[in-house]
């Protein structure tokens, strides 16, 4: 497992360093099987003959973050779906607050991570940093089957967020390693469907494993795909400069770009800007929204609908293949506009303002009477979430140098994992004191307005951040 000693291209002081210029041109945090095809299918057939002229090695890289982000989400994903199971409440006894906090701790411990894993991993490199990472969640995951109360959960959950807190600034890192500006954002839009196809893949596979074997089994079986991962992940990786594979065609095309100050920007010379904040409370008000649909989704429909574990899989699928959809749909909304002459502040917020009206009528979720007129208004405001999602983080490319978009990316990360524990515990107190799911639709219907009227009023014109200015 020795491997050269790897050096960092760019530098963070939170987080990975580079991040693509837009994620609008791309489908943007979580999207699923139909955005990998169609990303897949673009990589692979434009410009198919230069293509062929260079190699193609970096995409195989590509394919192996998409993996790795592939069973992050699984590995998150087991406990929610398990929490629907009969014969493991009986044996875990907890009740909802508990569970709440449970999901407050992976909150705390996530946030904690995205604070140190990037100074990991420009300190040890992608190669290993990754493999750490991989190792420290998969162990924790594995770990879950060993608990046997809440505290336990709690503790499980603690550690699995520390570790999965660094599969995506590892994944951004290496897409800044082994791809040129043209290209990294078709290879984080590659990438990060692997979040969403892995919440499609696990309420598939945990049902049967449980059911057949047990939900101990559920997490082992599942906390094993990651040395499988990391089996391919050794062999295959290594810097761009001591790759054997790589020809010097590709190469050279992955250094295309022209050098670039790798000067860190500290985050407290971020924090005065507005537009810092703006993308920060963006986070901090609608990243909660996603992690409300991650850990209760399958609950509400147990304990809304009497759907059992074996049954949650289809009305999970449909929603996150949905969200797929808007994932696509938002990112490619604001860019036509951008190309029809709109500014890009107001193609940006129009796109915005289109996928926050899209969430409002999951507030009635909650009173439907039919399954799939609930899981057609989740399935929208996931899809909007997406939408959203994808013209969020093109703000910060918008209106920062790209040496500042890794740092500004983690103060936001950062942001929504705090709002993530906050919305965690407050959940599990309303269920066990109403249970009832209306207050908490209520919420992620609101959120998105509440938040884009945030963002316009700190950057009502989308104005750049005069770093540069300011150091002179």
């Amino acid at each position: 497992m020795a491997a050269p000693k790897e050096t960092s291209s760019t530098t963070s002081p939170a987080l990975a360093p580079t991040v693509p210029e837009s994620l609008t041109e791309v489908v943007p945090p979580v999207t699923g099987t139909s955005a990998l095809g169609t990303a897949v299918e673009t990589a692979l057939t434009a410009d198919a003959g230069v293509g062929a002229r260079i190699g193609r090695y970096r995409w195989v890289i590509c394919a192996l973050l998409f993996f790795a982000t592939t069973i992050n989400y699984i590995d998150r994903q087991v406990l929610g779906i398990l929490a629907t199971d009969e014969n493991f409440k009986f044996q875990i006894g907890w009740n909802e607050a508990e569970y709440g906090y449970v999901n407050t701790a992976f909150q705390a411990a996530y946030a904690i991570g995205l604070l140190v894993v990037g100074g990991l991993m420009d300190k040890f490199g992608t190669r290993k940093g990754f493999s750490f990472a991989i190792i420290f969640w998969s162990i924790a995951a594995m770990g879950h089957a060993l608990a046997r109360s809440a505290f336990g959960f709690g503790v499980a959950r603690f550690t699995l967020g520390l570790g999965e807190a660094g599969n995506f600034p590892a994944a951004i890192k290496t897409v800044a390693e082994w791809f040129p500006k043209k290209e990294r954002a078709l290879a984080t839009g590659i990438f990060n469907s692997g979040s969403n196809v892995g919440a499609i893949v696990a309420p598939l596979v945990v049902p049967f494993i449980a059911v057949n074997y047990g939900w101990q089994w559920a997490f082992i079986l599942t906390g094993l795909l990651g040395f499988i991962w990391l089996l391919f992940w050794l062999m295959a990786y290594r810097r761009p400069e001591e790759h054997p594979k790589l020809s010097r065609a590709e190469l050279a095309h992955i250094q295309s770009d022209p050098m670039e100050p790798a000067t860190r920007i500290a985050w407290g010379r971020l924090l005065p800007h507005r537009q810092t904040w703006a993308f920060a409370l963006g986070k901090f008000l609608t990243d909660p929204i996603w992690w409300v649909y991650l850990f209760w989704l399958p609950k509400f429909l147990n304990t809304t609908y009497g759907l059992n574990i074996t049954q949650i899989g289809v009305p999970l699928v449909v929603i996150y293949v949905v969200a797929d959809v808007g994932s696509i749909g938002g990112g490619w909304l604001s860019s036509s506009l951008i190309k029809r002459g709109w500014s890009v502040n107001r193609a940006r917020k129009s796109a915005m303002l289109l996928c926050a009206l899209a969430v409002v009528p999951i507030m009635f979720a909650s009173q439907a009477s039919n399954l799939w007129v609930a899981v057609g208004l989740i399935s929208i405001a996931a899809a909007a979430h997406q939408g959203w999602s994808a013209n969020l983080f093109t703000l910060v490319s918008d209106t920062f140098p790209r040496r500042a978009v890794g740092s500004v990316v983690g103060i936001g990360g950062m942001a929504g994992a705090v709002g993530g524990m906050l919305i965690s515990t407050t959940v599990g107190l309303i269920l066990q004191s109403t249970g009832s799911y209306l207050s908490i639709f209520i919420m992620a219907g609101s959120a998105y307005l509440v938040a884009l009227l945030v963002i316009h009023s700190l950057v009502p014109r989308l104005e750049p951040a005069r770093l540069d200015a300011e150091a002179a």
